[in-house]
């Protein structure tokens, strides 16, 4: 049981409320001094204050201490998102097995044979709430309500559905599966989502709204034709963001599409739910960095945009290479019709240099600016 004795220095209330107007400018409009800055930060965190990988996902109350406090410091978004790898799953009988340099991964599977797929056990809400999933998500969000309620967002985190899918028998099964079996695929997708739903729904009735983090890394260019994602992937991710937002979560809804999505990334305009609240990240088109403009192109009407910075980058010692591959990104994306956020194509890595971070940071202020300037 992890018993915090955390000093930091406090959080700046005047830093807070210019990072908040930033924030709430993505939706609402109004002034702002540059767009918003979000390298999806999590075990960088706790590096960057002298803790380790490991810390982030065994010690939460540690972890969004480091989240406040990271955030901060390299003028970021004013709130503490917590989450880790595969958050559900465990619900439905998946081990996580700890990592001392990344996150923790799953240890298991459930599913070996296609007769397996129909025992699967769907939990009800009451072994939701006692679950290793809502009660760490909770307990992390609890802290942070207390610590620092100007900085609490509630999150129901539920990841795409797709890949959480998969990790009940194994990727290379679930990929065999999806040439020939692939009614077991998506019997394998729904069990997730319907748990996943079960979850974002009691999150919700704990905290109320909640943001929703989902979107689609599995299954990309690189692993899959379109034919194939479009059978399964938008279908899946659609019934996922829906049964959540009818159950109480949302309405702010956050797509993170990791991965190489050139060939696929058409497909989900029209076919998956946009709120008025979304915001749509796309991380590569092949080994680059997924263009702004055409981010801006497809998503720009329906949702705003987080245009995105290669995260191998971050791990070089070349900070003139993030400020320009940031800042092509900002000016081709700077007037798309919702707003844009600037990012990173997956997590921010762990061990990232802060000259990198900080190299993202200026980018967002030299070319995305209110005034244009």
């Amino acid at each position: 049981m992890e018993t915090p004795d955390y000093e930091f220095p406090p959080i700046s209330g005047k830093w807070l409320k210019k990072a908040k107007r930033r924030y709430n400018s993505i939706f609402m409009g109004g002034e702002r001094d540059r767009i918003p800055v979000d390298p999806m930060m999590l075990a960088h965190s706790t590096v960057c204050c002298g803790h380790s990988i490991r810390d982030f996902y065994e010690k939460p109350k540690l972890a969004v201490n480091c989240l406040a406090f990271a955030q901060e410091t390299y003028d970021l978004l004013p709130v503490t998102k917590y989450y880790f790898a595969h958050p559900w799953l465990p619900e439905l009988g998946i081990r996580l097995k700890p990592m001392d340099y990344m996150a923790p991964v799953a240890d298991n599977v459930v599913v070996s044979t296609p007769e397996d797929v129909d025992l699967l056990h769907i939990p009800d809400s009451d072994e939701i709430m006692r679950g290793y999933t809502y009660t760490r998500l909770t307990g992390a969000m609890d802290y942070t309500k207390e610590r620092f309620p100007d900085m609490f967002v509630p999150l129901a985190y539920v990841p795409e559905p797709v890949g959480s899918g998969a990790a009940l028998c194994g990727l290379e099964q679930f990929f065999m599966w999806t040439e020939t079996e692939m009614d077991l695929c998506k019997k394998l997708v729904d069990a997730y989502v319907e748990t996943a739903t079960m979850g974002a729904e009691s999150i919700a009735r704990r905290y109320g709204m909640a943001l929703l983090n989902t979107g689609a890394v599995l299954e990309n260019s690189d692993t899959m034709s379109p034919e194939r994602i479009k059978e399964i992937s938008p279908p899946a991710l659609n019934k996922l963001v829906k049964g959540c937002l009818t159950k109480g979560a949302g309405p702010q809804i956050f797509y993170h599409f990791c991965g190489n999505h050139k060939d696929d990334y058409h497909l989900f305009p029209g076919r998956i739910v946009f709120t008025p609240f979304t915001i749509m990240q796309i991380g590569y088109w092949e080994r680059e960095s997924f263009p702004a403009k055409v981010l801006k192109d497809t998503f720009g009407r329906i949702a705003a945009i987080m245009p995105s910075v290669d995260t191998k980058l971050f791990v070089l010692p070349d900070q003139r290479k993030v400020y320009d591959v940031a800042c092509r990104q900002v000016i081709d994306g700077i007037d798309s019709p919702n707003g844009m956020v600037l990012g990173t194509s997956c997590e921010v890595p762990p061990l990232s240099y802060p000259a990198n971070i900080h190299a993202l940071v200026k980018a967002a202020e030299d070319y995305g600016s209110s005034d244009g300037e």
